[in-house]
């Protein structure tokens, strides 16, 4: 079957978003969780599955699209997401890109034959790296997963993890000792029941209130040999992975948190009068606005263009400054544009009931997760001189 173009796309995914997704906002800024029912929709609509194929899934007829799509249109569902609300977007973030990918790219097809077809329709994969003293600095992990038998023991600790009261399946990373003395790094998929974890309560904060954020604890806890994914040097190479993808599909929310501003911003200058006009005919309203909009549209070029080339096979190495970049440039325009359209807004800008004010607030930790700034502007500007030198 024909895959639709982005436009077609596009319009499917924004009815839904606009019909499911609005309506349940003020419960989850509330509750700080997912209303009942939102995450069975996402399943039935298919959008937790959105790029497995066949025999891996087979879509029910309530499915958004009949055939498996391609990473753009995965970037369009996290985009049109968050222009509703990004904290429903951050679930579809993590469990298409930082699990399903991850496990369609490195798992071996008994992994894939076991989870793929139950992550697609019924339960929530969530990806465990940072640690309470540990993030970007992959070296700095301390939890650990030590040879036992005919499998691993896991011991430590992670921090914010994402969806993990939803999630019935984890991505873990720890640090495997060897006898040489050099530790190696291993990823692990984690059942939720699995003996010796537990899962704490949900942590409350400014951003994604409607997406669970939590630490993970493991006490002694065994896992067979076939719960690794890769080998036992694979987890270097599977961080990597997910961190190019992960940054890129934030790259997208940023974009969908931007557009969602701009368009409230909009409507308000355009109905709200002042000294006998509407304030979209001032200067010092419009200007900023028409300046917003065209970082939005430069940055959708380079978010599309970035997804077209993961779908093209492009290799990690050549996408990861693309990606930091794209994540970069995203987080300061969804930033700057959020915080005009609350300015625009004036003292309704900072009340609840007009909006702007939680996407200013959820487009603050786009700054901040998956590669903060320093970060990215440090992986940048040592590609930058690898670049000039070579």
């Amino acid at each position: 079957m024909e895959i639709p173009k982005l436009k077609d796309a596009r319009a499917t995914i924004r009815a839904f978003c606009e019909t499911r997704l609005a309506d349940g906002i003020p419960y989850r800024e509330q509750h700080q969780q997912l209303e009942p029912g939102l995450l069975e929709a996402l399943f039935e609509a298919g959008l937790m599955g959105l790029e497995v194929a066949s025999p891996h899934y087979s879509r029910p007829e309530s499915a958004l699209f009949p055939e498996p799509l391609p990473f753009q249109h995965l970037m369009l569902l996290i985009e049109e997401s968050s222009r509703v609300d990004p904290s429903v977007s951050v679930v579809l973030h993590v469990h298409n890109v930082l699990f399903n990918r991850l496990l369609e790219r490195f798992g071996n097809e008994e992994q894939k034959s076991l989870w793929l077809p139950l992550l697609a329709q019924k339960i929530v994969g969530a990806f465990a790296v940072t640690e309470p003293d540990a993030g970007s600095d992959l070296s700095a992990l301390t939890l650990t997963a030590t040879r036992s038998g005919d499998g691993f023991v896991l011991n430590g600790r992670k921090r914010w993890i994402t969806s993990a009261r939803e999630a019935g399946l984890f991505a873990v990373f720890a640090k495997i000792p060897q006898n040489s003395g050099a530790d190696t790094l291993g990823c692990f998929l984690v059942q939720r029941e699995t003996a010796g974890l537990s899962i704490a309560d949900n942590t409350p904060k400014l951003s994604m209130r409607g997406s669970s954020t939590c630490e993970l604890s493991f006490e002694e806890v065994f896992l067979p040999a076939s719960a690794l994914l890769g080998n036992e040097r694979s987890g270097a190479d599977i961080a990597q992975y997910a961190l190019c993808m992960g940054r890129a599909g934030i790259a997208a929310q940023m974009l969908g948190i931007a557009q969602g501003a701009l368009t409230l911003a909009v409507r308000y200058a355009e109905e709200r009068p002042a000294f006998g006009e509407r304030i979209a005919q001032f200067q010092g309203v419009s200007f900023p606005l028409a300046q917003a909009s065209t970082e939005i549209s430069l940055l959708r070029v380079y978010v599309y263009q970035l997804a077209k080339k993961v779908d093209a096979g492009q290799s990690i190495l050549k996408l990861m400054d693309e990606a930091n970049k794209a994540k970069l440039f995203a987080s300061q325009v969804a930033e700057r544009t959020a915080s005009q359209a609350v300015e625009t807004l004036g003292g309704n800008g900072v009340a609840e009931a007009y909006d702007v004010e939680r996407f200013y607030r959820n487009a603050k930790v786009g700054k901040i997760y998956e590669g903060t700034v320093n970060i990215l502007l440090r992986s940048i500007a040592a590609g930058l001189t690898r670049e000039h030198l070579s």
